[in-house]
C-alpha cells in the first residue's frame, strides 16, 4: 500500500500574513524584526562589557519571551561575475581588459574553496491572543452552525485590534531598547516575510547554508 504523504502546507504553522503581521494557525500572531549587526571583535574590552550589560538589562526590562535566530545562506555571486565579464569586453584599455580577468580568475578561484556566506539577524515578537467563550450560549452552541451575529463580529474585530495594538506596543520596545545597544532594528513587511518563510522552507532552491536558531528569555 502507498503511503500517503501529506501537503506541506499542513506542516507550516503559518495561516496567513497580513499588513506586517504572521498570523498562526493556533491563533497566535508575530512580527519579524530584522536587526543589523555590530562588529563586536572590534569593540574594546570596556566596550564589549558595556554592550553585554547593556543586552542583559534589556532583556530584564521584558515581561514576554522572544526569539533570537541567525539566517545564514550562501550566497550567489554569478549576477555579479557577469557584470564584470562585461565591463571586461566593453573596457577599451587592453591593460584593464587583462587586470580585470585576473580578477574574474581570482573571484572564481576562490569561491571554489570558499563559500561565500551571508547572514541576517532576526528577532521574532510574539503575541498570543486570549479567546473568550460567550457562555450564554452554553454546550449546545458549539454546535450551532448559524452565522455570527454582528456583535459577535464587532467583538471579534475589538479584540483583533486590541491584539494588534499589544503587539505592536512590544515591538516599539524591542526596537527601543536594541537602539540604545547601537543596534537597528526594522519590522519586515509582507514581502520580506513571505520571502524569509520561502528560504526557510525551500533550503535546497535557495541554496540556504544553514540556520541557528537561539531563543532568548529573561535571564
Amino acid at each position: 500500500m502507498a503511503e500517503i504523504t501529506k501537503p506541506s502546507q499542513e506542516f507550516v504553522e503559518v495561516k496567513e500574513i497580513k499588513n506586517g503581521v504572521v498570523f498562526l494557525k493556533r491563533g497566535g500572531m508575530r512580527r519579524v524584526l530584522m536587526v543589523g549587526g555590530i562588529n563586536f571583535d572590534l569593540k574594546s574590552e570596556s566596550e564589549q562589557t558595556l554592550i553585554l550589560n547593556s543586552f542583559q538589562n534589556f532583556l530584564n526590562t521584558l515581561d514576554f519571551t522572544v526569539q533570537f535566530f541567525i539566517h545564514s545562506r550562501k550566497t550567489n555571486i554569478g549576477g555579479y561575475l557577469e557584470r564584470m565579464e562585461e565591463r571586461k569586453q566593453n573596457e577599451p584599455n587592453e591593460l584593464l581588459k587583462i587586470q580585470i580577468e585576473e580578477y574574474i580568475k581570482f573571484i572564481n578561484s576562490f569561491v571554489a574553496e570558499n563559500a561565500i556566506i551571508s547572514k541576517n539577524f532576526f528577532v521574532v515578537v510574539p503575541y498570543e491572543s486570549i479567546v473568550i467563550v460567550n457562555q450564554a450560549r452554553g454546550l449546545l452552541g458549539i454546535f450551532n452552525k448559524s452565522k455570527p451575529s454582528l456583535k459577535e463580529k464587532t467583538d471579534e474585530e475589538t479584540r483583533l485590534r486590541e491584539n494588534l495594538e499589544q503587539l505592536n506596543h512590544r515591538v516599539d520596545q524591542i526596537v527601543n531598547g536594541l537602539g540604545q545597544i547601537g543596534l537597528r532594528a526594522a519590522p519586515l513587511n509582507d514581502e520580506e516575510l513571505t520571502e524569509l518563510f520561502y528560504n526557510l522552507y525551500n533550503p535546497q532552491l535557495t541554496e540556504k547554508k544553514g540556520l541557528e536558531i537561539v531563543k532568548g528569555q529573561k535571564p
